[in-house]
This record gives C-alpha cells, sequence and structure tokens, in this order.
C-alpha cells in the first residue's frame, strides 16, 4: 500500500471533488489499483467509498460473497462483466451494478482499455484492510512466481475476514471450520509469520 497526498478524485454522484489522503492499493495479479476515498456513513451505516481501475485483462482473481455487505458498482469509464448470482451483466459507462449481501459474484474488465469503477461497500466493517492485505499476498506471491497462495496464508485471511468474504457455493459451515483448524494449526506450529508480516505491512 501506497499513501498519496491531496488530488482530485470523483464522488459517487460523478461529480469533482477533493480527496485528502487517499490510499492506493495495487494487486499485480488481478490487475487492480484500489484507491480508498472514505469511511462514512450511508443511510445511517458505515460505508466505505472506493475507485477500482482494473487494467485490461484483469479480472478478481476468483468468485466469491460478502456474508452481511451489499456492493454497488457505478462504471466510469470502459467496460465491465459482472457475473452476479449467475447472470452475466456487461457494463459500460453511467451503468450501476448492485451486488446485495450473500450473492455469489465476480468480475472483469470486458474492454481494450483500462476500466474506472467507482465502488460503495456497505457496511464497511473491515473492508478496506481485507483490501490491503489481499493486495500484500498477491504482491508476495507474484515476487515469488507462485500460482497459488500459501495454505495457511489462505485460511488466515478467511479466518480474520469472516465477516466480510466467504467462498462460493460449498457450505459455509463447513468451509469456516475448515478454515479455523488449519488457521489454528498455522499459528500453534508458528507458520503465520509470513501472514502476520504481511498484514501489518499493509
Amino acid at each position: 500500500m501506497a499513501a498519496a497526498g491531496a488530488g482530485a478524485g470523483v464522488d459517487l454522484r460523478g461529480e469533482a471533488t477533493m480527496v485528502l489522503d487517499t490510499h492506493v492499493i495495487t494487486n499485480p495479479i488481478s490487475g487492480e489499483r484500489i484507491v480508498i476515498h472514505e469511511t462514512g456513513s450511508g443511510s445511517g451505516e458505515s460505508q466505505l467509498a472506493w475507485e477500482l481501475m482494473l487494467a485490461p485483462g484483469g479480472r478478481v482473481p476468483s468468485s466469491h460473497a460478502h456474508p452481511a455487505q451489499e456492493e454497488r458498482f457505478t462504471v466510469v469509464s470502459g467496460r465491465m462483466r459482472f457475473r452476479v448470482g449467475g447472470h452475466p451483466i456487461l457494463a459500460g459507462p453511467g451503468a450501476t451494478v448492485v451486488v446485495p449481501p450473500e450473492t455469489v459474484h465476480s468480475f472483469a474488465n470486458a474492454g481494450p482499455e483500462t476500466a474506472r469503477v467507482l465502488v460503495t461497500t456497505t457496511p464497511a466493517l473491515q473492508m478496506r484492510e481485507l483490501l490491503e492485505t489481499a493486495a500484500a499476498m498477491a504482491r508476495e506471491q507474484h515476487a515469488a512466481g507462485r500460482w497459488l497462495p500459501h495454505l495457511f496464508d489462505l485460511a488466515l485471511f478467511m479466518s480474520d475476514f469472516e465477516r466480510e468474504v466467504r467462498a462460493p457455493y460449498l457450505p459455509v459451515g463447513l468451509v469456516r471450520l475448515a478454515m479455523r483448524a488449519v488457521a489454528r494449526l498455522a499459528r500453534v506450529g508458528g507458520r503465520d509469520s509470513r501472514y502476520r508480516r504481511l498484514r501489518a505491512g499493509a
């Protein structure tokens, strides 16, 4: 994660505004460049506002669901392909795609140029920390030339962010029990140091 100073940004209505102390997160595996704008209030709930720049060919690494959060994607430029609850959606500038809680979804850049998307996550919970930690893990994985993350790192990540993300289609309770068991094994065996270092660095 890198910190950036004050600069011009866009609010969720598409109007120019000044954004102070933005945080930039880059993920070399997914092609995502994420700018965290703010955590504020929306409809009485905490809300995380962030901006997604997705390179051509970029995509979220896998389908997933957010157990208790709604995500709202508004495309500013470029084209995006979403799959929401099994339904494909092609979205261009001005289109908004809403993903309700517990809905399996994925997204990818569907065009030849970088896509720019404004996103709100409600409630915010620890979504900012999740995005930062996932990117830190991806950078380490990319630097090591691995196709997949370490099992212990993945289990610790899924255990830390149970409220924010879950695997699709598989029984939730069974997956959580398995991830917690592997995460506990990692902590007991002292094999959680790399993950904790990455999360602290994020």
